[in-house]
C-alpha cells in the first residue's frame, strides 16, 4: 500500500493508525521529522513507517518509504470513513438570486443566500449559511463550510477551500480623523483568491479601499488570520494561526509565517523567507531571510543577543566584584 520495505515480522497483526504518542500496542504509526526520536522509544506501536536512510531505535516492524508522512496519509485515507459528500441541487430553504448563474452540479445547502449576478462555477459546494454577496464570482471544484461570507464583489478561483467563519471582502480598517472624530474612509475595492487556496476557520481577509486585496494561487493559510486592506500575498506561501498583516504589504512566493507573526504596514517581504514565531516585522525584508524577534531582525542575530541576554545575572555578578 505504501511501496514501502518492510523488516522484521511479516505476520505482526495491526488495527489501527495513530501518533507515536498516541498509538496503542496494534497501531502503526510514522516517524517523520528525526527530532522526535526519543518519542520512538517510548511508543507502544508495534509499526513504524520511516525514512528509508534514518536509523531508529525501534523493536517492532519498521517499513521504510521515501516520504513517511505522505505514507501515513495514504494509509489514512485507505481506511478512513468516506469523505462528506453534498448532492447537487439548490435547498429549498436557500436563497438564489434570479440572476445568479450556477454552473453543472453546483450544491447550495440549506439558508444559504446567493445575490444578484453571483456567478459560481460547475461542482462547487456552498455550505449551509454562507452568504454570496453581489456580482461575486465563484470558481468550479470549490468547497465553502457552513457560515462563511463573501462581501460583494469577490472573486474566488477554482478548487479553493473556506472553512467556517471565514469572511472575504468586509471593509478594511480605514479611518482619517476629522474634527476630533474618526471619519470612515470608503472601501471600495474587492478581494480575489487564486486557484487552490485555502483557508482556515474565522479568517478575515479585508478588501481594497482601491483596486483589490489579492491571494496568490496554492496559498494555504490557518484559523485567526487577519490580513488587512490592499495587502497582496503571493503563491504558495503558508501563513500560520493568529498571523496578523497590516494593510498595503506585499508577501513574496513561498513565504512562511509562522504563528503570531505581526507584519507592520506598506512593508515587502521578499521570497522564500520564513518570519518565525511571534517575530514582530517593522521594516522590509529581503528574498531567502530568516527572521526572529520583535521588531525581527536576522535569527542569527536574534539568537546572540538571546544568549548574552541569559548570561546577564552571571555578567552583573562579575561587574559587582569588579566593582
Amino acid at each position: 500500500m505504501v511501496r514501502g520495505e518492510l523488516s522484521g515480522n511479516p505476520d505482526q497483526v495491526v488495527t489501527g493508525l495513530a501518533g507515536l504518542r498516541e498509538a496503542m500496542p496494534h497501531d502503526v504509526s510514522f516517524l517523520a521529522n528525526p527530532k522526535y526520536q526519543a518519542a520512538v522509544k517510548a511508543t507502544r506501536a508495534c509499526v513504524l513507517i520511516a525514512a528509508r536512510d534514518l536509523q531508529v531505535d525501534f523493536d517492532g516492524v519498521v517499513i521504510r518509504v521515501d516520504n513517511p508522512s505522505e505514507a501515513f496519509a495514504e494509509l489514512v485515507r485507505q481506511v478512513a470513513p468516506p469523505p462528506i459528500t453534498f448532492r447537487p441541487g439548490i435547498h429549498p430553504t436557500a436563497v438564489v438570486a434570479s440572476t445568479a448563474r450556477l454552473g453543472k452540479d453546483v450544491s447550495v445547502q440549506p439558508h444559504a443566500v446567493i445575490e444578484d449576478r453571483v456567478v459560481i462555477g460547475d461542482r462547487t459546494v456552498i455550505g449551509a449559511g454562507n452568504y454570496i454577496g453581489h456580482e461575486s464570482r465563484v470558481g468550479s471544484d470549490c468547497l465553502f463550510y457552513a457560515n462563511i461570507s463573501l462581501r460583494e464583489r469577490t472573486n474566488v478561483g477554482d478548487r479553493v477551500i473556506l472553512h467556517s467563519g471565514v469572511v472575504l471582502g468586509a471593509d478594511g480598517f480605514g479611518y482619517e480623523e476629522v474634527g476630533g472624530t474618526h471619519k470612515k474612509i470608503p472601501q471600495v475595492g474587492s478581494v480575489e483568491i487564486g486557484d487552490d487556496v485555502e483557508i482556515g476557520a474565522n479568517t478575515a481577509i479585508d478588501r481594497g479601499r482601491f483596486g483589490r486585496t489579492r491571494i496568490g494561487k496554492g496559498t494555504k493559510i490557518d484559523n485567526l488570520v487577519q490580513i488587512g486592506h490592499n495587502c497582496v500575498i503571493g503563491d504558495h506561501c503558508i501563513i500560520c494561526g493568529l498571523v496578523g498583516i497590516a494593510g498595503s504589504t506585499i508577501i513574496g512566493n513561498h513565504v512562511t509565517l509562522a504563528g503570531q507573526v505581526g507584519i507592520a504596514g506598506h512593508l515587502t517581504i521578499g521570497d522564500k523567507s520564513i518570519i518565525m514565531a511571534q517575530a514582530g516585522v517593522t521594516k522590509d525584508v529581503p528574498p531567502g531571510s530568516i527572521m526572529l524577534g520583535a521588531p525581527a531582525v536576522p535569527h542569527k542575530e536574534f539568537k546572540r543577543v538571546n544568549a548574552a541576554i541569559q548570561r546577564l545575572p552571571e555578567i552583573l555578578a562579575k561587574f559587582h566584584d569588579l566593582k
